[in-house]
């Protein structure tokens, strides 16, 4: 052994003694009930991905874009993150005209994705309840067509009664209607994004009252809204479902959901939020059985009402 390494040797042992006596020092102070209760090992190394690929996963609410017109996108971030379907729509874009050519040129393009990954996508279909007889129309062109549901955006408040006749058509046909709800508190400040009648939570209780037999998806939790007043609002609503979805995830929203909306009325989606969609359900304290509930069992049980359950 060298000089030079002999030294740094003696250096390192020295050091290491020294932190050993140290730590027997401290050691020494610490209440013997409270060393018993040290864990025995080091707890084991947590692996992430094996959490995300534990779980079967219906994407409940997601998109497609008009800049990815076969959806490859879509379905590539789903791979990565083991999600094997994905509820898909093409809303409106905010500040448009809304008009018939606007939403069946939209699910034109839904249609177009769900014909290239037919197993991957289920298509919803969008509308304008302001123009009545095109979009009865539209249902029943984009069910022939495949279509399993709908999503809204902010033409028209959910409690309108212009929207009474879509409902009642979406009673026959037993599929869900997901609402877009209006971001911000309870009481947000409109603009071009969130015109005056977007839709809040009371809103679509008030529907859902109205229509007890009709089933109802509120959107994204975790996408600005009053995340707490909205759960509190739906939680005497058995017809509403609420979705977890967007990019917002405070730290207690699906424990605030859990508590007054429960296990068997929460969906999981992402909006295109991926991992925010997935991370905050591992994150939160549920057990195995409210994660599968929550990952896939409870949208596919509203699927398996029209014949279009994943198996």
């Amino acid at each position: 052994m060298t000089l030079h390494n002999r030294r740094q040797f003696l250096t390192g042992a020295v050091a290491t003694v020294s932190g050993l006596i140290t730590a027997r020092e401290s050691l020494a102070k610490v209440p013997e009930k409270a060393l018993q209760s040290l864990p025995e090992k080091p707890a084991a190394k947590f692996d992430l991905m094996t959490m995300v690929k534990k779980y079967r996963k219906i994407d409940s609410h997601a998109h497609v874009y008009f800049n990815s017109p076969d959806g490859d996108a879509v379905i590539d971030i789903a791979d990565r993150l083991f999600i094997e379907t994905l509820s898909i729509s093409r809303p409106m874009v905010p500040g448009g005209k809304g008009d018939p050519k606007e939403f069946i040129e939209a699910n034109n393009l839904v249609l177009r994705c769900y014909k290239k990954h037919p197993t991957r996508f289920l298509p919803q279909m969008t509308l304008n309840p302001q123009f009545q007889k095109e979009s009865l129309d539209e249902i029943n062109r984009c069910v022939d067509a495949g279509m399993v549901g709908l999503k809204l955006y902010n033409h028209v408040k959910m409690n309108d009664p212009l929207f009474y006749p879509v409902i009642e058509k979406f009673i026959d046909l037993k599929m869900v209607i997901l609402m877009h709800m209006g971001i911000g508190k309870a009481r947000i400040n409109y603009d071009s994004r969130e015109p005056a009648n977007v839709s809040i939570p009371g809103d679509i209780v008030e529907a859902a009252k109205r229509y007890p037999e009709a089933t109802f998806q509120l959107a994204h939790l975790g996408g600005g809204i009053d995340w707490e007043d909205a759960c509190k609002a739906v939680q005497d609503v058995p017809n509403i479902y609420v979705d977890l979805s967007g990019s917002n995830n405070e730290a207690r929203i699906v424990d605030c959901a859990m508590k007054y909306v429960g296990e068997d009325r929460l969906l999981f989606a992402c909006d295109n939020s991926f991992y925010q969609g997935v991370g905050h359900i591992l994150a939160a304290q549920l057990t195995d059985v409210q994660r599968k509930k929550i990952f896939f069992d409870n949208y596919n049980n509203l699927l398996k009402k029209i014949g279009r359950n994943v198996n």
